[in-house]
């Protein structure tokens, strides 16, 4: 889902520091000149970019690389954390928005750096070295679901993000929208990097960390997002997360 808006903003230092957001509250398309990480301490987040979105729980943190303008959306009650580091710090030599794993080493870093942003500089100079050092053992998530940009494919896409739960084959959406299955199979391995049915999974992941967030009970969920069954939808879970949707608020 791309980015449209008629003023983007520009704020050149990216911001470190905590940001308490209420559920639903939206941060606005803006660009960095500098990096960020941007983790949800407690709650789920959304960042949006023209290439794409990501929903993350408080397993896992985004890396957003300067120049790259991207949104935000709060879930539940939320506590933003967000850590802004020159271009030349960049651990993982990435160029491109990720999903990092967030261990709880690293989560307590990232907590106490952007807790107290203008304590003693000696201090933060050592604590910002051992969150960089950190940070170089942080394993990537394919946590994302890329965004379409030829029409057709948008098109399919769009039906699917307004009702995750809807279980047509992509012969039968293709058929919806006038276009053959060949065809957007060649569209998602171009556009998407993915086969559709990977795509589908992490919508329907996104879509569930939302309501999860919301305090939906997981059978609710299971079903709202497409899953025949709650326990279905908790093995699909557990293997993304590495935990179950019920005990998924605790690492809120």
């Amino acid at each position: 889902m791309s980015i449209i808006v008629s003023i983007i903003r520009h704020s050149p230092s990216a911001t470190t520091g905590i940001r308490p957001m209420p559920a639903g509250t939206e941060v606005d398309a803006h660009w960095h000149d500098e990096n960020q990480i941007v983790y949800a301490g407690r709650g789920v987040l959304s960042v949006t970019t023209s290439a794409g979105s990501w929903v993350v729980p408080a397993s896992r943190a985004i890396w957003i690389p300067a120049h790259t303008v991207h949104e935000h959306r709060a879930y539940g009650e939320t506590d933003l954390h967000l850590v802004g580091l020159p271009v030349r710090d960049n651990p993982l030599r990435l160029t491109q928005p990720a999903v990092i794993n967030v261990d709880p080493l690293l989560r307590e870093l990232v907590i106490a750096y952007t807790t107290d942003p203008g304590g003693p500089a000696a201090e933060r100079r050592r604590l910002r070295a051992v969150l960089l050092d950190r940070l170089r053992h942080s394993a990537l998530q394919p946590v994302h679901v890329p965004a379409a940009k030829d029409p057709r494919l948008v098109a399919v896409c769009a039906v699917l993000r307004e009702n995750p739960a809807d279980d047509r084959t992509l012969a039968q959406l293709g058929s919806a929208n006038g276009v053959s299955d060949r065809t957007l199979i060649r569209l998602c391995g171009a556009e998407l990097g993915m086969s559709f049915p990977q795509w589908r999974t992490q919508l329907r992941l996104h879509h569930a960390l939302r309501l999860l967030a919301e305090d939906i009970p997981v059978t609710t969920v299971a079903h709202q997002c497409g899953w025949a069954s709650a326990s279905a939808f908790i093995d699909v879970f557990r293997r993304a997360f590495g935990h179950t949707p019920g005990t998924h608020r605790t690492h809120r």
